[in-house]
């Protein structure tokens, strides 16, 4: 049967489906007849966003109230204290404190987060990461609202809404949690194309990361600066992790989520409590309007982005969190972020999700929060005076003091109260608007599948195999087979080998390729930056070794490895038949750290086995030794032994399909060898890829 076409796509891109495919005409809550549920009304092309467009106002504030008490989206999540320390002047670009003063220390406040989840969901859920940060600055607070992906779904806020509710649990029986792989999020997707870019992200190993310290954040949009004189450049923020980056593989993820749903938290909340405190760099990429006009894409679309080929990123500060929460529900989860709050010197384009994003966010702590005064709950207050005529409202902790709560007022400057400060109040960029008003995608915006490709080319085999699984994963539990088939065919825009993959996967013809708005670009080059395994982390530091250990294990050989991963910045841990531990033949007692039952291999980045003779030969009776062992060896992961352990390997069926990834621990030079080993963190070639 001949597959169903997808949505018409206007001149901009965007999918209409209309009256005239024979569906009844949708209506505003007033019974009003919308025209265009695409797009928001604007100024122009792209233009700002324009408050006469009571269709999409009506649809967010309904959409930023559907849930209480727990964030919509975003629900999960974790959060420490922290400082900003600027280590390079952008002065020339803005007149911002925070990025113009060297060497001050401004306190932050970081939450990570998965999207779709609630809040009981688990944290190794294949999910795009919010990384938001509250920066309490001199001038006020500002605050970074990004992800760990540069890229997003949809190009306007009006869709925001449609693909919430595509990827949160079907509402008719409210199953899957915290998962995509079902038949309403690749429905909307596969009739979106502006998704694919997307779709490349969440394909990959960036949605499953091993910590939530191992990830690049990003403020996914185009932001500008503006400097003393009011001259604007644009930019975009990014965030990289000193310890780089790192993944998991999804059968990892999913034995996690079983062994410890927690895993995110636990590792974030041990790290800074072992003064391992989390640090990564902030960097730019700033750029003009001579760039932006020559650019191959429109710098105001949030799917797209600057490879760092074209434009480096430049380093100009650190984050380091060093302080855990004291109260999980009055810090993490009534802290309010919020898009639109920015200082003078930072400011907004003319990004179509990022100006609807402006306009929802503060409807939606308003909503969450209980009123308009969430900004006096400490952990959202500003360190700086904060001065208003504002008063009354749910839970008010400060009103405006003595008879005037007005302005002008003639009570002279003791009690008038504040006034506007015309020298260093926030100055907008002066930005000309001419345009009609419209609801319209700019044409600009409609190729959806280039960067897509680029992104893919850029992987390494290994990622782009790992793509290709979690696509079929992901499709093969929707149930419509129109639908997988739609999704295969905007994969043929991209690359026809990944399309065939996926298509074989499921066992399906690999379809015509999707209409597009614009043709696929061939010629654009693979960026490494884009690549996890092409920027690998330089050393083992702040990963986890897991030492299976039991009795009369020699006590040389574990004191030599636990020094050595030690000086390296790694962490030990110890796995033992019982959770006492063990007595080594020095007749030291090591306390275990987790019992062999309770502390599979998934969660430690390298293992090691150190047992004698007898214990191996007694743990190749227990599963979850042997799956201990099995899945580390499954899971790419380097794996150090004693001559003693072998026993265990035999088990398995193990010892005559050991590679360079299993490394003997004898002498001490084959102790220093295996740590500088598992700096790697994965030995893919025994994937043979």
């Amino acid at each position: 049967m001949p597959m169903k076409p997808g949505a018409p796509l206007d001149k901009g891109g965007a999918p209409h489906q209309t009256t005239k495919d024979g569906y009844e005409a949708m209506t505003t809550q007033q019974g009003v007849p919308v025209r265009d549920d695409q797009n928001h009304l604007k100024a122009g092309t792209p233009g700002p966003m324009l408050m006469d467009d009571f269709h999409f106002r009506e649809k967010m504030f309904h959409f930023d109230h559907e849930r209480i008490p727990e964030r919509v989206v975003h629900a999960r999540g974790y959060a420490a204290h922290g400082f900003f320390e600027l280590t390079d002047s952008l002065e020339e670009f803005t007149s911002a404190k925070v990025l113009t003063e060297v060497g001050k220390k401004v306190p932050l406040f970081t939450r990570f987060s998965t999207v779709a989840g609630n809040k009981g969901s688990p944290d190794l859920a294949r999910d795009v990461r919010g990384f938001a940060v509250k920066f309490y600055t001199d001038e006020g607070n500002w605050d970074l609202v990004g992800n760990n992906i540069p890229v997003f779904f949809i190009q306007d806020a009006m869709k925001f809404p449609d693909l919430i509710h595509s990827a949160k649990a079907e509402p008719d029986r409210g199953f899957p949690q915290a998962q995509t792989a079902h038949d309403n999020f690749w429905d909307f997707i596969s009739l979106s194309p502006e998704a694919m870019h997307m779709v490349m992200w969440i394909m990959s190993d960036r949605t499953i990361p091993r910590s939530l310290r191992f990830m690049e954040g990003f403020g996914v949009h185009t932001f500008r600066l503006i400097n003393a004189k009011g001259k604007s450049s644009f930019v975009k923020f990014h965030w990289k992790p000193k310890m780089g980056m790192q993944s998991v593989v999804w059968n990892e993820a999913v034995k996690i989520n079983g062994a410890d749903p927690d895993f995110h938290r636990r590792d974030l909340w041990n790290a800074i409590e072992m003064g391992d405190f989390p640090e990564w760099e902030l960097g730019v990429q700033i750029f003009d309007d001579k760039f932006a006009d020559k650019f191959a894409f429109d710098v105001r679309d949030a799917t797209k982005l600057i490879p760092e080929e074209e434009i480096p990123v430049r380093i100009i500060g650190r984050m380091v969190l060093d302080r855990r929460v004291d109260n999980f529900f009055a810090e993490t989860e009534q802290v309010a972020f919020c898009t639109g709050n920015v200082v003078p010197g930072i400011g907004f384009s003319d990004d179509p999700l990022l100006q609807g994003r402006n306009f929802s966010y503060l409807d939606t702590q308003i909503k969450r929060l209980g009123g308009p005064n969430f900004t006096h709950i400490p952990i959202n207050a500003p360190k700086c005076p904060m001065r208003t005529f504002q008063q009354d409202g749910h839970m008010a902790m400060k009103n405006p003091v003595g008879r005037a709560n007005y302005e002008p007022n003639s009570w002279g400057t003791k009690d008038g109260g504040p006034r506007e400060d015309p020298d260093n109040g926030y100055q907008h960029f002066a930005e000309p608007i001419n345009g009609k008003k419209e609801a319209l995608r700019p044409e600009s915006f409609a190729d959806h599948y280039s960067q897509a490709r680029q992104f893919y080319i850029s992987q390494t085999e290994v990622e782009q195999a790992h793509m290709g699984d979690a696509l079929v994963f992901e499709l093969s539990k929707v149930e419509k087979a129109e639908i997988r088939e739609r999704m295969v065919a905007h994969l043929v825009n991209i690359d026809k080998g990944l399309a065939d993959t996926v298509a074989e996967g499921l066992g399906i013809k690999t379809p015509m390729a999707m209409k597009a708005a614009r043709p696929t670009m061939q010629d654009l080059p693979a960026s490494d930056a884009l690549s996890m395994l092409k920027n690998p982390p330089k050393s083992f530091a702040g990963r986890k070794l897991g030492v299976f250990l039991c009795d009369d294990a020699s006590a040389e050989s574990f004191n030599a490895l636990k020094e050595a991963v030690e000086k390296a910045g790694g962490m030990v841990a110890v796995v033992a038949p019982t959770i006492n531990g063990v007595d080594l033949d020095d007749r030291t007692h090591v306390p275990a750290d987790e019992k062999i039952d309770g502390g599979p291999s998934v969660l430690f980045d390298a293992v090691a086995l150190m047992l004698t003779e007898e214990c191996a030969d007694d743990m190749a009776k227990k599963p979850p030794a042997k799956d201990f062992l099995n899945d580390a060896f499954a899971h790419y992961k380097y794996i150090g032994y004693t001559p003693d352990s072998m026993k265990l390997f035999e088990a398995i069926g193990m010892a005559d399909h050991m590679d360079g990834g299993c490394i003997e621990l004898g002498k001490p030079a084959s102790i220093k060898s295996f740590v500088s080993e598992i700096a790697n963190l994965r030995f893919w070639d025994r994937d043979g890829a």
